[in-house]
Formats: structure tokens, C-alpha cells, sequence
């Protein structure tokens, strides 16, 4: 009990000073998740700015193709791609980017396409040494949307002697007939270069993807389309959706379109394979 309404206010005053003491206002708490945003930003731009740094030091110890093709590819990888590649390049790891030095005496070679494309170009590229220049698109291609956009950069000044190309996942929601005349208009493109042209069906995707069984219909549904329009253009297909099917359960990452690594050296092997092939048709031409 409280001897007088003296101890009680005295009570009241000393609470209320711990009350204050340890609970912030109302003021620091509208400001404490700015601050830590704001702070969490300037770090990773900073990351970013170091990063950038680091690179363009690396960069300009390279001969002027080389850093020709670096600049290419800082202003086609995207904010996703570019910062994996510039650690990696850091690093002294092989990608799928990496500038081709090209032996003049062989033929040369691109794969157009998507991530599932980029992870099968190393392998292509070891199985075709000294066979073949292979290079490599200097973007995640994605739709065909973006294909019509980006294809000349993709392109870029060199004469080709075999063009393997695919869209495919990326176009998954894309409208049949939007898909189909875009493909047309693709076709038409890569055919000006006068390279022999291979399209590569889309790869599957397993059924318990995020996106739901219904998307494997869609992807075999644009695997029909593609290869009609490749027939009426008398276009090879590298059936690389029937090759690895039969594989699918133990090449690809559990519910995801991308393959593990020993997929990649099948694709690989397979996409090797089919531009071989090629190459001696047009030898014995």
C-alpha cells in the first residue's frame, strides 16, 4: 500500500521516465526503416561501383577486339547477367561469353538463345575445338519479341557459317500466331547472312514447374509451330526436346527448366553433333 498520494505520484513519474527510456517515440520508428533502406542501397551501390571498377581495370588490360567485346557485352547482359559475368571474368572462370578468339582456317559458329542455350555452350564449344569457332550470342536472348529487337547486335559484323537458334520457353504465353509470325520474320532475318541455319526445339519443361502442367503443352505446342515454319523454309532441327526427354529425370533440376551440369554435356554433345553434321554437308557441297 501506498503511505500517501505523495508516493503515488512519485510512483507515476519514475514509470513514466523508464517508459520513455525504453521505448523509442513514434518519430524514430518512422525513421529507423528509411535509414536502414537508405543505407542498404548506398552498400550495394557501392558494391556495384567496386565491382565496376574492378572490371574496367581488367578490361582495359585486354587488346582492343577483346574490350570491343566487352563493351557489347556490358550493354546487353542487363542488370542480372553482367554483374554474374564481371565476377566470374574476375575471377579467371570460363563462360559462355568469354571472347572468341577465332582460328581462320575453321569454321565459323553461333548459338542464339536462352539461359538454357548459355548453359549448353561450353560444352558445345569443348566438343566442336578444332572443329569449329563457336561464339555465343551476347545476351539471355529470351522471346522472340526481344529477338526482333536485338538480332543485328546479336548479329554483329562477323560472316557465319552456321547460325543454331532457338526461342521457345520465354514465348510460353506468347499467342500462337504472334509466335508463329515472329519466327517468320526471324527466319527471313538469319537468312540474309547466307549461314546455313539449325533450329533446336524448345527443351521440356518437368510437370511440377511452378507455372503448372499446363505450360508443357504450351512448349509442345510451340515446338509444332517452329517446326512448320522451319519445314516450309527447308531449315534443319536439332530435336533437342525428344533427345533429352528420355534424360529428363536425372539431367534436369528438380522443378525448374535449367539442366544440371551433366545435362548441359548432353545437350551439348547433341547440339555438337547436329552442327558437325551440318558442316560436313556443306563441305561436300
Amino acid at each position: 500500500m501506498f503511505r500517501s498520494a505523495h508516493d503515488v505520484r512519485s510512483c507515476l513519474v519514475i514509470f513514466a521516465l523508464i517508459t520513455l527510456v525504453a521505448s523509442p517515440t513514434w518519430g524514430n520508428d518512422q525513421k529507423s526503416e528509411p535509414t536502414n533502406a537508405s543505407e542498404a542501397a548506398a552498400k550495394k551501390a557501392k558494391q556495384a561501383a567496386d565491382l565496376n571498377q574492378k572490371f574496367a581495370a581488367w578490361k582495359a588490360t585486354l587488346s582492343p577486339e577483346q574490350q570491343a567485346w566487352e563493351t557489347v557485352l556490358e550493354e546487353n547482359l542487363g542488370g542480372f547477367y553482367l554483374p554474374h559475368y564481371q565476377r566470374a571474368k574476375l575471377a579467371g572462370t570460363i563462360t559462355a561469353w568469354d571472347y572468341v578468339v577465332d582460328d581462320p582456317k575453321l569454321p565459323r559458329v553461333i548459338l542464339i538463345g536462352d539461359s538454357v542455350s548459355r548453359g549448353y555452350t561450353l560444352a558445345t564449344r569443348n566438343a566442336l575445338a578444332g572443329k569449329a569457332n563457336v561464339h555465343r550470342a551476347p545476351a539471355n536472348c529470351g522471346p522472340t519479341a526481344t529477338a526482333l529487337k536485338q538480332l543485328d547486335v546479336w548479329l554483329g559484323k562477323g560472316d557465319w557459317d552456321v547460325i543454331h537458334f532457338n526461342f521457345g520457353i520465354h514465348d510460353r504465353r506468347t499467342p500462337a500466331a504472334d509466335y508463329e509470325s515472329r519466327l517468320e520474320t526471324i527466319v527471313e532475318r538469319l537468312q540474309k547472312t547466307g549461314a546455313t541455319l539449325i533450329w533446336a526445339s524448345t527443351t521440356p519443361v518437368p510437370a511440377d514447374w511452378k507455372e503448372g502442367p499446363s505450360i508443357k503443352t504450351a512448349i509442345e505446342q510451340r515446338n509444332e509451330i517452329a517446326a512448320r515454319v522451319m519445314k516450309k523454309h527447308g531449315i534443319a532441327i536439332d530435336d533437342l526436346f525428344t533427345f533429352i526427354t528420355p534424360h529428363q529425370a536425372e539431367a534436369q533440376n528438380p522443378k525448374d527448366v535449367h539442366f544440371n551440369e551433366p545435362g548441359y554435356e548432353l545437350l551439348g554433345s547433341q547440339v555438337a553433333k547436329s552442327i558437325s553434321e551440318t558442316l560436313k554437308k556443306s563441305d561436300s557441297k
